[in-house]
């Protein structure tokens, strides 16, 4: 004779088999927008044919001039949190605001974090000996010092940021 499975045991059972349910993080996030903008996951701001150092020296040259900052975002253009960062900055919703304040750059550094990176002296020249995540994005001076050393590996969770986070951070 079998005897039923009490409910309490069968809820555990249940439980159990949860975490073999392949779930897509993606699948269970909704996609979110920057308006204006159609892709906002995707972005060809990180050129990797551009001469990265040369782009840093004439934002900052450009900086000496204006009496602006720097805004370096090193990121790829296969990272959607690079993706999603780039586009929140250049936006109709932002680009006026941060251009008021910032020169800013876009620096191809690949994806080291995962061994993939490209144009390492970049983040070295400015003192980031392991990049995080990407992107980080350092606030420099018309000078070139750093001036978010904490906060600018943070940004590697740009994608989950909203327009107003952005702009309260960058505007500080």
């Amino acid at each position: 004779m079998t005897r039923p499975i009490a409910p309490a045991l069968a809820l555990a059972f249940a439980a159990l088999l949860l975490p073999l349910a392949p779930v897509a993080a993606s699948e269970d996030a909704p996609l979110r927008n920057i308006p204006g903008v159609e892709q906002p996951y995707e972005t060809t701001a990180f050129d990797p044919a551009a001469d990265a150092m040369a782009a840093v020296d004439s934002a900052l040259a450009a900086a000496r001039q204006s009496g602006k900052r720097v805004l370096l975002v090193m990121g790829s253009n296969d990272c959607h949190d690079s993706a999603w960062f780039a586009n929140a900055v250049t936006s109709a919703d932002l680009a006026a605001t941060l251009a008021a304040r910032y020169h800013i750059v876009f620096v191809d550094i690949g994806m080291p974090q995962v061994g993939r990176g490209e144009n390492p002296e970049v983040p070295a020249r400015f003192g980031f000996k392991k990049i995080k995540g990407t992107p980080t994005v350092a606030i420099l001076d018309a000078r070139g010092h750093v001036l978010n050393r904490k906060a600018a590996p943070k940004w590697r969770n740009a994608a989950s940021r909203n327009m107003q986070e952005i702009q309260t951070e960058l505007m500080q």
